[in-house]
C-alpha cells in the first residue's frame, strides 16, 4: 500500500514538472508572437505579419494540446498553478492579434473554441492518443481557459497596446493612439466593476492598467492640442515626455 501511494505521488510530481516545462514553452512562444505583431506598425504588409503570427499561434496551440493530454482524467485545478503563466501569455498574444485585426476584444468563449483538438491535430506532434475509451472513440481533447487566466491576460494586453501606440506615433500614425485610448478606457471600466471583489491578482493588475491608460490618454491629449504643430519625426517624443511626467508624479505620490 505504501509503495502504491509513493508511486502515485511520484507520478503526480512528474506530471506537474512536465506541465511547468510546457507552460514555460508556451510563454516563450507567445512572447515571440507578441514581438512579431509589434512589427505591424513599421511594415507596409500587415497581412503578411498576421499570417505569420497565426502560424506561430498554431505552434503554441500544439503545446497547449500536450497540456490537455496531460490533464486528461485529472482535476485541472490541482495543476492550474503549473500552467497559469503560459495560459495568461497565450491569452495576451491571441487577444493582441485579434485587436489588430478587428479593433475589438476577443471573448473567452472564442479563445476556448480554438482549444478543442482532434486526433488530426494530435498527429502534428506525433503524440500517441490517450487510452481513455471515450477520448479514443471521438478523438478530441480540450482545455478551457479559466476566467482568472483570461482577465490577467487581457490586463497584460493593455501594456502591449501602449507600446503599439508609441511605435505607431513614431511612424507618424496619429489615428491608432485614439483608437487604443478608447479601447483601453472600456477595458479599464470593465475591470473597475470587478474592483476588489475579484481575485487578488486581478485587483493588483488594475493599477498597471490604469498607468497604461493614463499614458495613452495624456499623449492623445497632447497630439490633439499640438498635433498639427509637431513634426512627424518628433511625435514619439510626445509619449516619452508624458510618460516621464506621469512616472515622476507617481513617484512623488
Amino acid at each position: 500500500m505504501r509503495t502504491a501511494f509513493q508511486q502515485e505521488l511520484d507520478a503526480r510530481h512528474d506530471k506537474y514538472e512536465r506541465l511547468v516545462k510546457l507552460s514555460r514553452d508556451i510563454t516563450v512562444e507567445s512572447k515571440r508572437v507578441i514581438f512579431l505583431l509589434h512589427r505591424i506598425t513599421s511594415t507596409p504588409d500587415m497581412e503578411e505579419i498576421l499570417t505569420e503570427s497565426e502560424i506561430k499561434l498554431d505552434g503554441v496551440r500544439q503545446k497547449i494540446l500536450q497540456v490537455a493530454q496531460e490533464l486528461l482524467g485529472e482535476e485541472m485545478h490541482q495543476f492550474h498553478r503549473a500552467i497559469t503563466t503560459g495560459l495568461q501569455e497565450y491569452v495576451e498574444a491571441v487577444s493582441f492579434q485579434h485587436f489588430i485585426r478587428t479593433r475589438s476584444l476577443i471573448s473567452m468563449e472564442e479563445i476556448n473554441k480554438q482549444l478543442v483538438f482532434t486526433t488530426e491535430d494530435s498527429g502534428k506532434e506525433n503524440k500517441t492518443p490517450s487510452s481513455d475509451a471515450h477520448d479514443k472513440e471521438f478523438g478530441t481533447w480540450r482545455l478551457r481557459i479559466t476566467p482568472v487566466d483570461y482577465l490577467l491576460g487581457v490586463a497584460d494586453l493593455t501594456g502591449e497596446l501602449m507600446r503599439m501606440c508609441i511605435n505607431s506615433v513614431g511612424n507618424g500614425d496619429i489615428d491608432t493612439p485614439f483608437e487604443v485610448s478608447q479601447f483601453l478606457r472600456q477595458v479599464y471600466d470593465g475591470f473597475s466593476f470587478i474592483g476588489n471583489t475579484g481575485p487578488y491578482e486581478v485587483s493588483k493588475k488594475l493599477y498597471t492598467l490604469k498607468q497604461s491608460l493614463a499614458k495613452v490618454e495624456n499623449a492623445c491629449y497632447a497630439l490633439k492640442v499640438r498635433g498639427s504643430e509637431i513634426p512627424k519625426h518628433m511625435l514619439a517624443d510626445v509619449f516619452s515626455v508624458k510618460t516621464e511626467m506621469i512616472d515622476q508624479e507617481e513617484g512623488i505620490s
